[in-house]
């Protein structure tokens, strides 16, 4: 490469390293002193991801230190959720880092998540961070945001069943608690503890972080615009009042005194086994609000352990999939109800995030502070809204297409099945005559001794527009709540 180092996309792609073990394919990603690329194992014939740190040109020599630290420190893990370090290397004025390619897809491109969801995530990292701490000294990570976590589809050849979750990109890694020459503020601004703009980074630092990220994935809403009770994040009025266990749990994580902070995530995980809303005595709150939001989440349950609505089916009676009333969601209606969640999230980013939080602020003017702070309540109302009607609408999709080529399967059996009945030819004399009696009696003998097995009762599919209203009442609710107190709050002086 010489003083020709190559610095474009293009010059990036197809790259032969190691004496021609490894041939870069693709860019993952790119940041201010290098680049992660994709590239092919050939000796192996595996997918492998390389990361590529010019020395040439660092700004300073501390960089160069970081990224020989991220290959020293991934060289000694080993871990199911962390990226396997294949090996280092040093080549014409570049350091390599040769690491397992980890499928899947970050948190950043998924978006927002559910709950139980956000309780797979932090059970996955509590166990990362459980191994990075453990050890001698503990391995800080201190960029831990939803770019750098992966979320990787089950492995049946591993006999993992689950997805899981991958802490990725060791760039900012520490493995010192003092490290000779001083300290380097590294991390992600709304992701970082306030202890790491001083550079004293600790273990709880990375636990605040992971807090941060599953209430960005939970609410939808960036660190900076969530929320705030002075220098700490208010969980409880991002997340409302549905999940106490909820919010204990990431109010304890993202406490931002380090010395008051959890240190561990596991203990944390013990209330949120149990999904909000289930199970236990409820909540009393006194909240009209939350009584609501509790009787359409137990109508919710009872749906789900009802399955299907209607009576059960007898063996062999004709189910809808059969007569054709499964594919309810043709091409014209899946594009007529995305449509329509289209314009839906529209008008509610009008309502919710423009025209009601600037009749507030000018409210402000008369009725004070309390005001503003409606405002900002109704703001987030609005995103966590404007989530539920993109989730609904990647479920219509998915579901259209799905129930849609279940719809084909269907109709050519029912077409099968009615030709196997009519002989193959319509109106054919011999389909609509009795067998004989003898014929009658065998055949009843042989269902005595060979019943018919029992119809496994099919999957609910939820009615995801439905989920979505009853997830955007939610939080209308709590804003009007929040709202009311407000303005029934005496006004003060100085306000």
């Amino acid at each position: 490469m010489g003083d020709t180092a190559p610095s474009s996309t293009s010059q990036l792609l197809g790259l032969i390293l190691r004496d021609g073990r490894y041939v870069t394919s693709g860019v993952l990603g790119r940041g201010s002193q290098g680049a992660t690329l994709e590239g092919v194992d050939k000796r192996e014939g595996r997918l492998v991801a390389i990361k590529r740190f010019q020395v040439r040109g660092a700004r300073s020599w501390k960089d160069v230190e970081l990224a020989e630290r991220e290959a020293r420190v991934l060289s000694q893990l080993s871990h199911r959720l962390l990226p396997h370090a294949i090996e280092h290397f040093e080549e014409e004025g570049a350091l390599y880092l040769v690491m397992e390619r980890i499928e899947g897809e970050t948190l950043a491109s998924i978006g927002t998540m559910d709950r139980d969801e956000v309780v797979r995530f932090l059970h996955c990292v509590a166990e990362i961070l459980d191994y990075l701490h453990s050890r001698s000294p503990p391995v800080i990570h201190r960029d831990i945001k939803p770019s750098n976590a992966i979320r990787r589809p089950a492995r049946a050849e591993l006999d993992e069943h689950e997805s899981a979750y991958v802490l990725v990109d060791f760039g900012s890694v520490r493995d010192s608690l003092k490290p000779a020459g001083g300290s380097t503020v590294v991390g992600t601004f709304g992701y970082m503890a306030p202890e790491q703009f001083q550079g004293r980074a600790r273990p709880a630092s990375d636990v605040y972080a992971v807090g941060v990220c599953a209430l960005r994935m939970l609410t939808g809403v960036e660190p900076e615009d969530l929320p705030h009770k002075g220098l700490s994040i208010d969980v409880a009025a991002a997340l409302g009042r549905g999940d106490p266990a909820m919010v204990r749990t990431l109010t304890a994580m993202v406490e931002p005194d380090p010395d008051k902070r959890a240190a561990s995530i596991k203990p944390l995980l013990a209330g949120l086994t149990t999904p909000a809303g289930r199970g236990g005595s409820p909540a009393k709150t006194g909240s009209r609000g939350d009584e609501r939001k509790g009787q359409r989440q137990a109508n919710r349950q009872a749906s789900h352990r009802a399955g299907p609505s209607g009576p059960p089916m007898a063996a062999g009676q004709p189910t809808d999939s059969d007569s054709g009333l499964a594919p309810i969601f043709s091409p014209s209606m899946t594009t007529a109800a995305v449509l329509g969640l289209t314009i839906a999230e529209i008008a509610v980013w009008a309502a919710l995030n423009v025209a009601v939080p600037l009749l507030l602020t000018l409210m402000s003017v008369i009725f004070g502070r309390g005001m503003r702070r409606a405002a900002a309540q109704v703001r987030i109302a609005g995103r966590r809204a404007r989530a539920a009607i993109r989730r609904a609408r990647s479920k219509v999709r998915t579901e259209g297409h799905q129930r849609g080529r279940m719809g084909g399967r269907h109709s050519r059996r029912g077409h099968r099945r009615g030709r196997q009945r009519g002989g193959g030819r319509v109106g054919a004399g011999r389909s609509h005559a009795r067998p004989p009696k003898a014929t009658q009696r065998s055949a009843a003998r042989q269902r005595i001794q060979d019943p018919e097995p029992t119809e496994k009762p099919k999957a609910r599919i939820e009615d995801p527009i439905a989920e979505t209203l009853g997830d955007m009442e939610d939080a209308l609710d709590e804003a009007i709540e929040d709202f009311g107190n407000e303005l029934r709050k005496p006004p003060r002086k100085g306000r």
